[in-house]
């Protein structure tokens, strides 16, 4: 029996519950094809402030490291909501994707058809079919640029000829002393080559389309992100390449998803342009996630929060958690037909009419945490 050891981190609030579930399904699946997983259940996020006054201690870093995978749950919660920036559980996120090297981000959205019905869309718009994958660079951008406050003496400086400051107020000098504070985007050729190689490599697997998503016409980074992208396209003749300015994808994400296959952004505009793109599925409940590394090692977590209002309550929805369950075997394992096995159940459970609140609508039967994992379980037979 081949045997995988896989970092468990079920982390704050339903993220105990759902990944109770996932490692169900997962337990049974590979069982099937005699493989064995070792989950060695690790510390993150809240839970990790109050037990170790940290939220990713360096023992669960140095754990993930002798891993084939990382399997998260959710972390944060309005308990540590008054905390510094810096010490927020939702820093463990940021530090296990720069520890670990996890640049690429992989987000699919699908809208099940029978799930079609709890989606905001019209039936005229989802009947054209969507299924968009957003590979969002993840370790680099502005959110690891550097950032602070300072104090700017004279901001007057900064002024005009025609004798206006960056505020439009005319005048030389309006104040000393100011605070300001700032954010830093900033890429490098490298990092941006190697998320473009990811995005290519997933199209040739998919509709071998290609949206590349920035802000050229405004920022100097953008520009360079096209202008790499563009090379590394030549790669990968088989797939059209077109680009798209964000805001403009913003709005063609709810006009037309169907002309989306891949999507790939840099990191901030991915994390926004991939929350957009859950809401269409109907609930962020369904979706899943892989942040890989160059190799075949990666994190696998739900798109969704640790959602405290319902934790405990029997009520969450697991789907996300077990989608990504698949997704680890399909990546790290090398599984994909046990994937497709466990994304086909949950297919079948849908089409049955089993639905937890968060996608339920009326002549459907609602269900809980753990009966949706147990009917999982059931139509993987």
């Amino acid at each position: 029996m081949k045997t995988f050891k896989i970092a468990k981190i079920p982390g704050d609030g339903i993220g105990v519950e759902v990944m109770e579930q996932a490692k169900m399904i997962l337990d049974k699946v590979c069982n099937e094809y005699n493989v064995r997983l070792d989950f060695l259940e690790l510390k993150a996020g809240g839970c990790a402030i109050d037990e170790c006054g940290n939220a990713l201690p360096k023992e669960t870093i140095d754990a993930c490291k002798t891993c084939d995978a990382v399997f998260l749950g959710a972390v944060g919660g309005p308990k540590w909501d008054n905390l510094p920036g810096s010490e927020r559980p939702e820093q463990a996120l940021l530090g296990l994707r720069s520890e670990l090297g996890l640049f690429a981000n992989l987000r699919p959205t699908k809208v099940f058809h029978d799930l079609k019905e709890a989606s905001p869309l019209k039936d005229s718009i989802i009947e054209k079919g969507v299924d968009v994958l957003v590979v969002r660079e993840l370790t680099g951008g502005i959110y690891f640029g550097s950032r602070g406050r300072r104090f700017v003496e004279d901001v007057g400086v900064q002024s005009d000829k025609a004798g206006y400051n960056y505020f439009g107020i005319k005048g030389r000098k309006i104040m000393e002393n100011l605070e300001e504070a700032y954010d830093t985007l900033c890429y490098n050729r490298e990092e941006i080559k190697r998320i473009a190689h990811r995005g290519f490599q997933a199209a040739m697997n998919r509709n071998r389309k290609v949206t590349s998503v920035d802000k050229a016409n405004i920022l100097e980074s953008s520009r360079l992100w096209r202008e790499v992208v563009e090379e590394v396209s030549k790669n990968y003749p088989e797939v059209q390449l077109n680009h798209l300015y964000v805001d403009n994808t913003a709005m063609q994400l709810v006009r037309e998803p169907s002309q989306f296959d891949v999507i790939l952004t840099n990191n901030m505009f991915g994390d926004i342009l991939s929350d957009e793109a859950s809401m269409i599925s109907g609930s962020i409940g369904m979706l899943a996630s892989a942040s890989l590394r160059d190799d075949n090692f990666g994190m696998y977590e739900p798109v969704h929060g640790s959602a405290p209002d319902i934790a405990g309550k029997d009520m969450a929805n697991p789907l996300a958690q077990i989608l990504s369950g698949a997704m680890m075997l399909k990546y790290s394992l090398g599984m994909i037909e046990a994937a497709k096995k466990i994304e086909d159940a949950v297919e079948l459970v849908l089409k049955n009419g089993y639905r937890t609140g968060d996608i339920f609508t009326t002549g459907m039967n609602k269900v809980g945490t753990c009966k949706m994992g147990e009917l999982v379980l059931e139509a993987l037979n």
